[in-house]
Parts: C-alpha cells; sequence; structure tokens
C-alpha cells in the first residue's frame, strides 16, 4: 500500500463546496501526498447513496459528510462501518455547538444555505456589476462600487472582483497606464481604492503567458523578447510608477506577488473595513 496515496470521499446533500473546501485545507498541511478526490453531491435518496457506498467499495479511503438526513446519514455510518472505512460528520461539532447557545435543535433541511435570498441576489447583482465595470468600462456606475482595484495590467485585478463579487461586494478595476491621467472620478470616489501590485519577474511570466495564449507575441510593440509589455527595466519602471502614484493619493498598495487570489481579497476586505472605520470616526467629529 503506498501511504502518500489517498481516495477521499466527500459526501453531500449540496453542491459539496464546503467538504471540498474543508479537505484542500486540511490536504495543504501535508507534502508529498497524491490526493484523489471523489465528490459525492445532491446525495438526497437511498438509491443514490447505494451508488456512494459502492464508490466508496471500488475506491477505498476516509469519508468527509455533510449530510443532515438521519437516515441517510444512518445508512453511510452502517455501510463505512462494515468495510471499516474512516467517517467523519464535519458539521456535527459546529451544529452541537451552536444548539448548545441557541437551545434549539436543528432543522435538518438538506442544501438550506442555497436560498433564494437577499444575499443570492446581492451577489448576482455584484458579479454583473463586476462584468460591466471590467478594466475601466462604465465609469457612470462608478458611484455604485463598494470598492475599486487599481493596478498595471495583469496585476490580478480583475480575478480579485469576480471573488469578491461573490462575497456580495461591487469591485471596480481600473488600470493604470503610465502616461496616462486616471479619471477623475478617482480623486473622489466615494469607496476605498486599493492598489495591487506584484513581482517584476511574475508580472513578465503572467503577460508572456497572456500573450501565448492569445497569438499576440509577434505584434508590433508586444514582443516577447524585447516590447516593453514584457520588457524587465521598462515593467520595472511601470510597476514603480503605478506605486509613487497609489502612494501619492493614499491609497493601500497590496502585494499579490506570492498571495492567493482568496488571500488579495480578504486583504482587500480588511482594508475596507479600515477605510469605513476612518470614514465613521471623521464623521463623528463636530464641525
Amino acid at each position: 500500500m503506498d501511504n502518500n496515496k489517498l481516495d477521499i470521499h466527500l459526501v453531500s446533500d449540496a453542491t459539496g463546496d464546503t467538504l471540498n473546501a474543508i479537505a484542500r485545507a486540511a490536504v495543504a498541511q501535508f507534502d508529498g501526498v497524491d490526493v484523489s478526490y471523489h465528490r459525492w453531491s445532491l446525495i438526497r435518496s437511498r438509491l443514490q447513496m447505494h451508488r456512494v457506498l459502492e464508490g466508496i467499495h471500488a475506491e477505498p479511503g476516509p469519508v468527509l459528510c455533510s449530510l443532515v438526513d438521519e437516515a441517510l446519514r444512518g445508512e453511510l455510518d452502517s455501510g463505512c462501518q462494515r468495510m471499516g472505512i474512516k467517517l467523519l460528520h464535519t458539521l456535527d461539532p459546529v451544529l452541537d455547538l451552536l444548539q448548545q447557545q441557541l437551545g434549539m435543535p436543528t432543522k435538518h433541511r438538506p442544501g438550506r444555505q442555497y436560498v433564494l435570498d437577499a444575499d443570492y441576489f446581492r451577489r448576482i447583482d455584484a458579479m454583473h456589476y463586476v462584468i460591466s465595470h471590467d478594466d475601466g468600462q462604465a465609469h457612470r456606475g462608478m458611484s455604485e462600487a463598494d470598492v475599486v482595484l487599481v493596478g498595471v495590467s495583469r496585476s490580478s485585478k480583475t480575478p480579485t472582483c469576480f471573488y469578491l463579487a461573490n462575497r456580495g461586494i461591487k469591485a471596480a478595476n481600473i488600470p493604470l497606464v503610465p502616461g496616462i491621467e486616471p479619471p477623475e472620478l478617482l480623486n473622489d470616489p466615494g469607496c476605498p481604492v486599493v492598489g495591487l501590485t506584484i513581482d517584476p519577474k511574475s508580472l513578465i511570466d503572467i503577460r508572456r503567458h497572456r500573450l501565448t495564449l492569445i497569438g499576440a507575441g509577434a505584434q508590433p510593440g508586444f514582443s516577447r523578447d524585447n516590447g516593453e509589455y514584457v520588457d524587465y527595466e521598462a515593467v520595472g519602471k511601470e510597476l514603480l510608477w503605478a506605486k509613487r502614484l497609489c502612494a501619492a493619493r493614499g491609497w493601500p498598495v497590496i502585494d499579490v506577488t506570492r498571495r492567493s487570489i482568496e488571500e488579495t481579497a480578504a486583504t482587500v476586505l480588511k482594508m475596507m473595513d479600515a477605510w469605513h472605520a476612518r470614514h465613521e470616526k471623521a464623521a463623528e467629529k463636530p464641525t
């Protein structure tokens, strides 16, 4: 048996996103492990559960479960016990804690976190906003933004905006281009402005990859060898200019070189909180 290979079964009555995040966060703490994830989503019937148990038997491995239906949980428990498979009900400790704190039982309704409520529609609205205000588009709607991200080309502005939109945040982004003044709306945007920067070498690698994908490597001004877009000295000057502009405007800057999109977004949210705290404090001062 190869101790570095592992099959993990994720059994959920909803999309399975929660289990997937938990499993990946835990596995990330182990080096050199080859993991195969088996996702069993929307499991809400005995027939579906039988297929899950057949899959676990075919490729044995620990099971993470977020089922809330008692009958299906019992069937999974019995099946895993017969096969000698380790099973963990990931939500139980949290549910037990909340039940004790609130003094009320859970509803045992599968997929209850995915409902068409105000939060859901806010996320959808934010997603549409990001699409229509990406890369400096539709300046007239900038007054609705919760945050504006600025930075040079390929500094992760767009993916960070989409991640924030999934949290219900309307995030616009505006490219910073040397020689071109930022739009006037950034003089008083009415929301936080956050700059994104990146190491020159990393940025050049990203830009070269982008040019390869769009087939623009041979176009004038975009040579992968000597065009300013991917020239180390030119890119370094471009990044320095953008940093100085952000400093002059008082915009905080996040270095995204070694950050995931999730980490960058989390830092943006902290900066947004700090911005609002400052403005609320300033508003409380007597004039």
